[in-house]
């Protein structure tokens, strides 16, 4: 077991879309992937046409990626950096265009990001879920890569546990640490997302929890089903509740400073978060005219009406 799970099917990256669209990446980049993660919804349904494919190149560094020093510089600022790409089949074919969100970090960020070394959420609560390595340029990134996958999972709970009750099922361990993560985010997913996601990868979490072994927890099977017992005491849990509230707020406003960056950075960032907000919430979104004129003016009466709506959280 690993912390990224075998896909069933053919491989992925032998898709000959797929294969297309990595190759007008690795150019569009410089050619500084050392690695390609995919994870989110196209990775558990099996459909990589299934809406936006997720995405994330790993660089060696942002001044090899970028001919702009102003992407380089807002990469390095407040990575990662979140853009559009698409990819038509090739020929005449009734194959749909793969759609992705391309996310890029550089292996300096992503293990950074997914250790104990940032205080915010972003990276290790994205990550302590399944993800498929698609590429890697060799075994070395590959094993800097799998430890920082399972690192990932090792600081979200870490992070958590204080914070949550002390005993309970394992699944409702990972929905509540999960949970926890995703408010400290504007989310455009309706409640209950975090149960879905562990429902479809219980065996994923028992494999994943079992290897973990620097946490202090006591895990055992009850009835076929697996149970946990926190071994924190003490004021522990209060200072995680008071910390999960500071990184709320935090998470929020560098939510809002990603969205800003986004709407110069990601090629269509208006109409992809519309589409994201309309895949999510069920609701019709219309952009006025008057925020894409002048984004920076008029979107924050724009998204305040959203909230209200109830669109994201």
């Amino acid at each position: 077991m690993t912390a990224y799970p075998p896909v069933t099917g053919p491989d992925p990256i032998a898709e000959p879309t797929l294969a297309a669209l990595l190759q007008q990446l690795d150019q569009r980049l410089n050619g500084s992937i050392c690695c390609t993660l995919v994870y989110g919804s196209c990775l558990r349904s099996g459909d990589i046409y299934d809406g936006l494919l997720d995405l994330y190149l790993i660089c060696d560094n942002y001044r090899t990626a970028y001919r702009s020093r102003l992407l380089a510089g807002v990469n390095w600022l407040l990575p990662p950096n979140v853009f559009y790409a698409r990819q038509a089949p090739a020929g005449n074919t009734n194959e749909k265009t793969l759609r992705s969100k391309v996310t890029v970090i550089s292996l300096r960020d992503f293990e950074r990001g997914c250790s104990t070394a940032w205080y915010e959420s972003y990276i290790w609560g994205r990550f302590a879920q399944p993800t498929f390595i698609l590429y890697a340029r060799d075994e070395q990134i590959r094993n800097r890569i799998e430890k920082s996958l399972m690192e990932a999972a090792d600081t979200l709970l870490q992070r958590t546990l204080p914070a949550l009750p002390k005993q309970g099922h394992l699944e409702t361990l990972w929905e509540n640490s999960l949970n926890l993560s995703y408010a400290t985010e504007l989310r455009t997913e309706q409640a209950g997302r975090a149960h879905e996601l562990v429902e479809l990868s219980k065996q994923f979490y028992a494999e994943l929890t079992q290897q973990l072994v620097a946490l202090p927890i006591d895990l055992y099977k009850q009835n076929g089903q697996w149970l946990y017992r926190s071994r924190i005491v003490g004021p522990k849990r209060y200072l995680a509740k008071v910390s999960w509230l500071f990184r709320r707020g935090l998470g929020k406003l560098l939510s809002i400073a990603r969205l800003v960056k986004a709407l110069f950075t990601f090629e269509g960032g208006l109409d992809y978060i519309a589409w994201k907000l309309e895949r999510h919430s069920g609701q019709e979104i219309v952009i006025p005219e008057k925020v894409r004129r002048a984004p920076l003016l008029y979107m924050w009466s724009f998204f305040w009406g959203l909230y209200r709506r109830g669109i994201f959280k």
